[in-house]
Order: C-alpha cells, then sequence, then structure tokens
C-alpha cells in the first residue's frame, strides 16, 4: 500500500507513541482512597502533619529517664502511672520515675527511652531492669522521623502501589486526583474464529486472542469491553470500528493489519482517520498499526498470540501509561542466558523464556526453542519475553540480556 508512513524501528515506534499519549492525556478525577490501588496519582500529596505525629513508643515497657537506668538496674523505678495508645495523659515522669507503656503510645513528657517488657522486673513498687543497658533514646519512635511536615510524599505521574495508598491514608487523604483510566474496546478479526466451546468446521480456529488481550488489559487494572469478532468485510468492519471510536478512548484490534486480501484495517484507518505509523522493526509484531479515528486512539495488533503479548507489552501498554501520566518506567530486569540463541533477523526480537533463579543469586533466563509467533504453548510455557537488540548476533550462554516479565 502507498502512502503510508515508514516503517519503523522500535525505539522510533515507542517515541512516537510516548509523544501522541503525552499529548493527549486523560483528564484527572478525585476518587475515594479506596478505589484509588493501581491508579496513577495526578496530584502531588504533601504531609501536613510529620509521621509520626509524636514521639511514641516502638514497644511494650516502661518509659523512663535514660539518666536513671544504672541506679534503676539495682536500686529500681518507681512506677507512677500507665500511657497507653490512643489517648494521652498528664503525666510526667520525673527523676527515678517511670510509666508503663504501650506500642504507639505517647511518650510522657520527661521520659526519653523506652526499656521492653521482656527485660523487666518487679520488686513491690519498684521496677528492675535487667539485662545490658540501652542505649538513650532506644525503642523510642520521633515525631517527624518518617515524614516531616511539608515532604512531598507521592508525587503526579506515581502509580500507587498498596504502600503508598497506605502513606496516603496515614496523612489523612480519604480521597486523591487520579488520572482517569482509558476505556478500552477490544476487536478480534477473520472469518475463521469460532469462539471456544463450539465444534470446529474445517479451516476453522477457536479465538484466543480475545481472551489474551483482555486478561492482559485487566491485569493492567482496565475494564475494557470485548466487542463480537469481527468478520473479513470491509463494510462491517469500519462500520464497527467507528461507532467503536466515538465511544471509547483506545481500540485494539487483533489481525487484519498485514498486507494480504483480507487485511483491510491499515487503509480503513488511512481513510477514515490517521495513521501515525504501519510496520514496525521488530520480531513478532511487524506488521503493528497505530492511528487514530473518531476521538479513540486505535492500535492494531497483527493476529497470530504471540504477536499479541509481545506487541501489547513492549508498545501498547505505555500507550496506556502515557494516557495516564505514568511518571514512572516499568522495570526493567537483566538475567544470564541459559543457553545459546542464534539471532538470525535485523529486527529488534522478544523471545519467549523462562526465569531461572540460581543459588548463586543470579538471574538466568532460559529461551524456549519454539520462536515461532503461532506459538501459543511455547509463551504459555514461559514468563518473560528476552529483549534481543537490532542485528544478527550469536547469543551465547553467560551473556547477560533484558529480560521483560509479563
Amino acid at each position: 500500500m502507498s502512502g503510508f508512513p515508514t516503517q519503523l524501528g522500535f525505539e522510533d515506534a515507542l517515541a512516537v507513541i510516548a509523544q501522541v499519549a503525552g499529548s493527549q492525556r486523560l483528564p484527572s478525577e478525585r476518587i475515594a482512597l479506596a478505589r484509588a490501588h493501581g491508579r496513577i496519582l495526578a496530584q502531588d500529596v504533601v504531609a501536613t502533619f510529620p509521621l509520626p505525629p509524636f514521639d511514641n513508643s516502638a514497644m511494650d515497657g516502661i518509659a523512663y529517664r535514660h539518666a536513671d537506668q544504672i541506679p534503676a538496674q539495682s536500686t529500681g523505678l518507681r512506677l507512677v502511672g500507665e500511657q497507653f495508645a490512643g489517648v494521652r495523659k498528664d503525666l510526667v515522669v520525673g527523676h527515678g520515675e517511670c510509666v508503663r507503656i504501650t506500642t504507639g503510645a505517647p511518650l510522657p513528657p520527661g521520659a526519653d527511652t523506652v526499656a521492653i517488657r521482656e527485660t523487666l522486673r518487679m520488686d513491690g513498687e519498684q521496677v528492675l531492669i535487667d539485662g545490658t543497658a540501652s542505649g538513650r533514646g532506644a525503642h523510642v519512635r520521633y515525631a517527624g522521623e518518617d515524614v516531616r511536615a511539608g515532604d512531598r510524599v507521592l508525587r503526579t505521574g506515581d502509580a500507587l502501589t498498596p504502600s503508598r495508598v497506605a502513606l496516603a491514608g496515614a496523612l489523612g487523604h480519604a480521597q486523591v486526583e487520579v488520572a482517569q483510566r482509558p476505556t478500552v474496546a477490544v476487536f478480534t478479526t477473520g472469518d475463521e474464529l469460532v469462539e471456544p466451546g463450539i465444534a470446529l468446521q474445517p479451516g476453522q480456529i477457536h479465538d484466543s486472542n480475545r481472551e489474551l488481550l483482555m486478561g492482559l488489559l485487566r491485569a493492567e487494572g482496565m475494564e475494557p469491553t470485548a466487542w463480537p469478532t469481527l468478520p473479513d468485510d470491509p463494510s462491517r468492519l469500519g462500520s464497527a470500528l467507528c461507532d467503536a471510536a466515538s465511544s471509547f478512548d483506545v481500540v485494539i484490534t487483533c489481525g487484519a493489519v498485514s498486507a494480504g486480501e483480507k487485511d483491510h484495517i491499515p487503509g480503513l484507518l488511512q481513510e477514515r482517520g490517521r495513521v501515525h505509523f504501519w510496520k514496525v522493526r521488530m520480531k513478532p509484531g511487524m506488521p503493528l498499526l497505530f492511528g487514530a479515528l473518531e476521538r479513540a486512539h486505535v492500535l492494531g495488533l497483527p493476529g497470530n498470540p504471540v504477536s499479541v503479548l509481545a506487541t501489547w507489552l513492549t508498545l501498547g501498554r505505555p500507550l496506556l501509561d502515557g494516557l495516564q501520566g505514568r511518571r514512572e518506567p516499568r522495570l526493567r530486569w537483566h538475567a544470564r542466558m541459559a543457553a545459546d540463541f542464534d539471532k538470525r533477523n535485523a529486527r529488534r526480537e522478544f523471545l519467549r523464556g523462562r526465569l531461572l533463579a540460581g543459588i548463586d543469586g543470579v538471574l538466568q533466563v532460559a529461551p524456549n526453542p519454539a520462536d515461532g509467533s503461532h506459538r501459543l504453548a511455547a509463551a504459555a510455557d514461559s514468563d518473560v519475553l528476552i529483549v534481543l537488540p537490532e542485528n544478527e548476533h550469536l547469543f551465547r550462554a553467560g551473556d547477560v540480556v533484558e529480560v521483560l516479565p509479563y
């Protein structure tokens, strides 16, 4: 087909996706903290008070003055009260005195050290401290030692992990501002596809790509909508895609993006929308299509299941990250090849593999020899994509390579 943007190298394609997504970020919304897990923060979280908010005990025991410790080991300290967590009593610890205290309870004025319960003995009204003397400030959590008032603890673009959501909660936030999640429509295409559970006729195959892609999207916290399988009919295909593109932020298709007689999506997108690029120098997934139609970004994935997996993880996921303004890059791991692999093509290759953890603490990755883009069983038996740079190269066992976890 003529008139399409030139085939891109992988890094160039990734840059186009980042630029397009970054220029069309989704608006934000304020949601309850309980619904914020996995979302992308759209407004900094700044501490308005310190954590801990007051000096408190890290253990159950007694609070006392460290200067009284050595005499206390022989003569004991006089117990003058109890300080429990959740309340602050008007207790003051004077010379030779102590207060029974529980974990998290405010440290009474005058006290500067805590002795843990297991080191204490009672002798009438006196408390004796056994064992080695503790340093001043032992078992005390000081106000602001975790977070100071005014600290920017979470940044716009942070992914809200459970620990980050917990931090926002500790600072009193019942709600947070997050990027809206993109709405996503999923299409699979092809006259040969039938639903799992229906008996196959000659020439037919079951549709596996829909569940693969729906699962990958749900793993990212999306709530995708699966549309009926599209036939290889340009009129019906175009009508359905335009319908979805008028209502969703992102439309993802599987199949019909190569250069065959039944691959109608590139021409349809060029005619009715915009093509940012078509074809990327990567293996598998070379026919990948990226463009726009109506209000939607359109990502046309190849039809082979391993191509769907590879193109989604490497280029589809960055599109959704960019639309939400995710600041942090995805984790990039490295491992040593567990076996030789002779790469005989010039494209960036994403090879299936399985991570192995040796007792020496060094990660290894075993490449799966079934490297065809239709080999779904090989993908199911693997847990990472091995990233092999451009150009032909013989990778030897022990060579360090980048790996991308599923």
